[in-house]
C-alpha cells in the first residue's frame, strides 16, 4: 500500500493526493492552487500520474481548492467515477462551471496581451461546458454509510462541519488478506460554528492525513467576534459608510447571512441595504436551503422552513452584471457581499477598485487569504494594491475578523484528534510551513503519534 502526496503538501491549497493497493489507484482530492499568478500557473502543468490509470477519485467537499482540477483530470483521460457527499456534488455543479467560466476569461485575457506581442495563444485550462461534462462522472454518497467503491477499496464519509457537504474521508483499504485504515480529515470546522454540526469524532486509523490551515493559532472567541462584526456596523454609520465584505460563495457567505438574520435588531442591521452581489454565492445558497436537513439543531430550528431571504427583509440579491454595476453609485448605507473571498477575482474586485480608495468605505475580511493576493495585502496593511494593472490607494478601513474561519484551530484540531482510540501515523497537509511546524511541535507535545510533515512528491508505504 503507498500513498503519494501531489497537492497542499507544504501549502495550503491544490490538495491531491495518490493512493495505490492491489493494483487499484485511487485519487484523493483533485483541486486547483491558489494565490500568485505563478503560483496558479502551476495548474496549467500536466498531472504527475497517468489520469487513465486512476479507478476513482474520492473527495471530501466542494471548495475549489479540492475540487477544481477534476474537469482537467477528466479532460486529461480520466474516466472513472467521482465520489462526495450528494451535498457536495450539488454544489460542485454550480461551483465547477464557475471555475470553468473564469478559466475561459482568464484565458481570453492572457491572449488579448499575447496578441499584441506575437507570441502563441493559450487554452482555457477546462471550460464551463467542460466543467458540465465532468459532473456525469459524479456519485453521491451519504454520511456515515459505508460503500465498497472498488474489490479491495471501501470508502465512509463522516461529517467534517467545514462547509455543507464537507466530509471527513475514511477509507479501508485491503491488500494480501490485510486491511489498513486511513483517514483523511479533509478540511475540518471549528466547533459551534453557525448551521453546520460540529466535525464527527473518529476512533481509531492507522494512516491520518491531517490538515493544519491554523494549526499555529487560535481563533477569537465567538463571542469577541460577533462583538468586532458589531462596531464595525455601529463605525460606519457613524461615518455614513459603506462596508464591502468578500466571502467565499460557499459556507462563508451562507453564514454571514446567517449571523445578520440572527443579530439583526441587536447589529441595527435594519438601516442598512444588503446585496448579495454573486450570482455563485446565491445559486450556492439555494444549495444551502436545499440540503436543511444537514444543518445542526439550533439553525435548524431557527429556520424551520424559511429560507435566508425570509429572515431578511433588507437582502437583495443582485444576479446580473448590470444590477451590480449599479451599487458603485452607492457610497453609503450599503453592505455589499461578494466573491471571491481572497479578492483574486469575481465583481468584489470591481467593488474594491471603486471604493477601497475612500476614507469612509470600510473592508471586513471574514475568511483565510492565500499568500500573494489581494485580500492577503489589504489583511497585511497594503498602503495600495493592484488590480487589472492598475495600482489603487487604500484609504479604506480594513477589519479582519478572524474568528469566522470555517476551519478548526489549534485547540479544535487536538481536541478531534484527542478522540482516537489508537495512535495513527500522522502525515500533516494542507498548511503554511510555520503552521505545519508549530503544530507538528504542539502534536509532540501531547502525543506519542508519529507526526511527519508532507512534502510534495513524498511517497508513504503502509
Amino acid at each position: 500500500m503507498n500513498l503519494t502526496f501531489h497537492g497542499a503538501a507544504g501549502e495550503v491549497t491544490g490538495s491531491c493526493y495518490l493512493l495505490e493497493a492491489a493494483g487499484s489507484r485511487v485519487l484523493l482530492e483533485c483541486g486547483l492552487i491558489q494565490g500568485s499568478a505563478k503560483d496558479e500557473a502551476r495548474n496549467r502543468e500536466s498531472f504527475p500520474f497517468d489520469p487513465k490509470s486512476i479507478d476513482a477519485v474520492i473527495l471530501s467537499h466542494s471548495h475549489i481548492d479540492h475540487s477544481g482540477r477534476i474537469p482537467y483530470l477528466i479532460k486529461s483521460g480520466y474516466n472513472g467515477p467521482v465520489y462526495s457527499h450528494r451535498a457536495s456534488v450539488d454544489l460542485c455543479a454550480i461551483m465547477l462551471r464557475d471555475s470553468g467560466f473564469i478559466q475561459e476569461k482568464d484565458a481570453e485575457w492572457e491572449n488579448r496581451k499575447r496578441e499584441r506581442k506575437g507570441l502563441d495563444l493559450v487554452e482555457a485550462i477546462y471550460t464551463a461546458q467542460d466543467a458540465d461534462a465532468a459532473m456525469k462522472s459524479f456519485k453521491a454518497l451519504d454520511y456515515d454509510n459505508a460503500q465498497r467503491i472498488l474489490p479491495n477499496i471501501e470508502v465512509c464519509l463522516h461529517d467534517a462541519g467545514h462547509i455543507l457537504g464537507s466530509s471527513i474521508v475514511e477509507v479501508n483499504v485491503t491488500e494480501n488478506g490485510i486491511t489498513k485504515k486511513l483517514v483523511f480529515s479533509g478540511d475540518l470546522g471549528q466547533s459551534g460554528i453557525p448551521i453546520l454540526r460540529d466535525p464527527t469524532k473518529i476512533k481509531s486509523a492507522d494512516i491520518l492525513l491531517l490538515e493544519s490551515t491554523y494549526g499555529d493559532r487560535c481563533h477569537k472567541d465567538q463571542q469577541e467576534t460577533y462583538r468586532e462584526i458589531e462596531d464595525v456596523f455601529c463605525e460606519a454609520n457613524s461615518k455614513a459608510g459603506l462596508i464591502l465584505i468578500p466571502a467565499f460563495a460557499v459556507g462563508r457567505t451562507q453564514e454571514i447571512l446567517y449571523l445578520f438574520a440572527k443579530h439583526y435588531d441587536e447589529w441595527g442591521l435594519e438601516r442598512w441595504q444588503i446585496f448579495l452581489d454573486s450570482p455563485l454565492a446565491i445559486r450556492a445558497t439555494e444549495v444551502y436551503e436545499k440540503h436543511h436537513r444537514e444543518y445542526d439543531k439550533e439553525a435548524a430550528t431557527f429556520y424551520g422552513k424559511a429560507g435566508f431571504k425570509d429572515l431578511l427583509p433588507n437582502l437583495r440579491y443582485t444576479r446580473s452584471s448590470e444590477e451590480s454595476m449599479q451599487l458603485n453609485r452607492i457610497h453609503s448605507g450599503a453592505i455589499i457581499i461578494a466573491g471571491s473571498g481572497m479578492c483574486t477575482g469575481g465583481r468584489i474586485k470591481h467593488h474594491l477598485k471603486h471604493n477601497v480608495w475612500r476614507n469612509h468605505a470600510h473592508v471586513m475580511m471574514v475568511g483565510y487569504q492565500a499568500y500573494g493576493t489581494v485580500g492577503r495585502a489589504l489583511v497585511d496593511g497594503a498602503t495600495d494594491i493592484r488590480l487589472w494593472g492598475e495600482t489603487i490607494r487604500v484609504a479604506a478601513q480594513v477589519h479582519t475578523i478572524g474568528g469566522l474561519s470555517a476551519h478548526a484551530d489549534q485547540h479544535d484540531l487536538l481536541t478531534w484528534l484527542d478522540h482516537f482510540e489508537t495512535s495513527p501515523e500522522i502525515y500533516l497537509v494542507h498548511g503554511e510551513k510555520p503552521a505545519l511546524t508549530t503544530f507538528k511541535t504542539a502534536i509532540e507535545k501531547e502525543y506519542t503519534n508519529k507526526v511527519t510533515i508532507a512534502e510534495p512528491g513524498m511517497s508513504i508505504n503502509f
